[in-house]
């Protein structure tokens, strides 16, 4: 099997880290199991995260020129089909339709997002390329039941949906936590993203009932300014890790209590995937998206606030067996759903449907 695959927002060769570069990463190698050979098709950049419409205009037409390249590419290479990753208003595919057509080979999504609100205002033109991405589909692969919502309100009539649960780049669980280590949070700090959570946590700690607690933070970013004032009252309980690579961050896991992220604005959360594979029991906010990747007992609700969330902590950590109990769970749960193999099925699944195996 030979397949073409694309991700607009960023490569999955992008030299900078992040989450949807660790997907990128995992889709190429659940793709490329048994033997598949994916290429990736482009690294041309669709993004315009300002709202610009003449940055819009202007990679239209860089575009224009990359899909002849590309499907001269793809003649030579005998793609069998085009697989997209992460087709959104602010990162369009404005390439893999076109590709797809001229090479006659069927055309899937993964993840695409469908947002008919912003036909109108400063992402016009590129919310009508990503909303026409989407109609090309044959197969759109969705991660969660809050992204299928909007795909099946506006899929064409013979376009296929199937979930894809999200998934850890690696075939097996690693090694798992003691269990017995500080609470552990793991997040980029960025002011629109990701702050938010952090302010949570802030006022969570606020209300944990001693000090006999330790919390260590994973993560940089141009906020960490902002975020080490909000821990400024918890200094001798609160210790800074930095940004950790996988490896790094892995073995953090493997010596930390539980995992403690509210998940405001996350999609679902790699994060939670991760810490569970390692055993680790979460406290988070029932979120939509977030709760559909976490084991166990439903999170503390978004409108119980920092309370519940407090709570749940400290019934955590006073009831060893009931963090192990947690544990178990989470580790099946990854095991059955969230692991390459488990991904590879699904994904042969779709190509099956549109004629490719």
């Amino acid at each position: 099997m030979r397949l073409a695959f694309y991700a607009p927002m960023k490569p999955p060769d992008d030299p900078v880290p992040s989450g949807d570069r660790s997907i990128a990463r995992g889709l190429v190698a659940a793709l490329a199991q048994r033997g598949t050979e994916v290429t990736l098709a482009s690294r041309f950049r669709s993004r315009d995260g300002m709202g610009n419409a003449e940055v819009q205009a202007d990679l239209i037409a860089q575009a224009a020129k990359e899909i002849s390249r590309v499907s001269e590419a793809g003649k030579r290479a005998g793609w069998q089909a085009w697989l997209t990753y992460h087709n959104y208003y602010k990162a369009p595919d404005l390439i893999g339709p076109q590709v797809a057509s001229a090479l006659d080979i069927p055309y899937l999504q993964i993840e695409s997002t469908r947002a008919r609100k912003r036909l109108e205002g400063p992402w016009a033109a590129f919310a009508k390329a990503a909303e026409a991405a989407s109609d090309a589909a044959q197969v759109i692969f969705y991660f969660t039941q809050h992204d299928a919502e909007t795909l099946l309100r506006d899929a064409p009539r013979s376009q296929v949906l199937i979930h894809l649960p999200p998934f850890l780049n690696r075939d097996t669980l690693p090694v798992p936590s003691g269990l017995s280590g500080p609470m552990l949070s793991v997040g980029m700090m960025r002011s629109a993203a990701k702050l938010p959570s952090y302010q949570i946590i802030a006022q969570t700690l606020a209300l944990l009932p001693d000090t006999d607690w330790c919390l260590q933070i994973a993560g940089d970013g141009p906020a960490r300014a902002e975020v080490e004032a909000l821990m400024a009252p918890f200094r001798g309980n609160v210790r800074f890790l930095g940004a950790l690579d996988i490896s790094a961050l892995q073995e953090i896991y493997r010596q930390s209590s539980l995992l403690f992220w509210p998940g405001v604005d996350e999609a679902f959360g790699m994060v939670y995937l991760e810490a569970q594979a390692a055993g680790l029991p979460v406290v988070a906010q029932d979120r939509p998206g977030v709760r559909e990747v976490l084991a166990g007992a439903p999170q503390p609700a978004v409108q119980d606030g920092p309370a519940a969330l407090a709570a749940r902590i400290t019934d955590m950590m006073n009831k060893p067996a009931q963090r192990h109990k947690a544990a178990l769970e989470a580790r099946s749960m990854i095991a059955k759903r969230h692991l390459l193999p488990a991904a590879a099925d699904v994904l042969r699944v779709g190509l099956a449907k549109v004629g490719v195996r």
